[in-house]
């Protein structure tokens, strides 16, 4: 089976707005401001954006709210075109770990992931349903550790539940994941070392503790 090019399809859908002068609504599911920076520096030419940060995966709280404020400082410094907005979502923990159950010693980008993905991706469809979007989409597919495959089947899942357009995307392309790290530089923003959950952070700490220890090795058999 051939996979399939989501930028590409994305591209389609921007030029058939385009060809009718149309500047669609966009609700955006956005997990942190690194990763929305170069997303929402291409898509604000052509979307009229709210931003939707609901990450119920994220610990601890303090990291919730340092991502939040990181993600309105992003808004406020970013020139766009057409407007972006910014809805921060309610923290709950509580949902992340009752659809971890189970899972907790997956590897992250498995089961436990996708999971995550579904609650943070659903939450996003039924608002952009409420609210007559036209589309949502997440910013989860610019990171190259995040399955961009399986992010574009939920979405699509949903917009037949929610009968609202899920937006193609894997951000990552045409050096959006490169453009993102340098736009964090430009705006000084904070950049994590893990996902966000206790699960992802545990696995971070575990790679720096045998790098550490790898290391530690070599200086002592040179």
């Amino acid at each position: 089976m051939n996979r399939r090019n989501y930028q590409r399809e994305l591209e389609t859908v921007i030029k058939e707005n385009e060809s009718k002068s149309r500047v669609p609504r966009l609700l955006l599911h956005s997990c942190c401001a690194p990763c929305s920076s170069y997303v929402l520096e291409y898509l604000s030419d052509y979307f009229e954006i709210t931003v939707f940060y609901y990450n119920p995966n994220i610990s601890p709280a303090e990291e919730y709210e340092k991502r939040a404020a990181e993600q309105k400082h992003l808004i406020q410094e970013l020139p766009a075109k057409h407007p972006i907005h910014l809805v921060v979502g309610a923290y709950e923990p509580e949902r992340f770990y009752a659809v971890s159950r189970g899972l907790e010693m997956v590897p992250e980008g498995g089961e436990r992931c996708f999971q995550c993905f579904r609650l943070r991706l659903e939450e996003a469809a039924k608002m952009a349903a409420e609210g007559g979007f036209d589309y949502f989409a997440t910013t989860l597919t610019i990171s190259p550790l995040k399955n961009a495959q399986k992010l574009n089947e939920i979405g699509e899942e949903l917009s037949e539940i929610y009968k609202v357009e899920h937006l193609p995307s894997d951000f990552k392309k045409k050096n959006g994941y490169k453009r993102s790290v340098e736009l964090s530089a430009q705006y000084g923003l904070y950049r994590q070392n893990y996902c966000g959950c206790v699960f992802s952070k545990r696995e971070a700490e575990e790679r720096l503790h045998n790098s550490q220890k790898e290391d530690r090795q070599i200086l002592e058999e040179s």
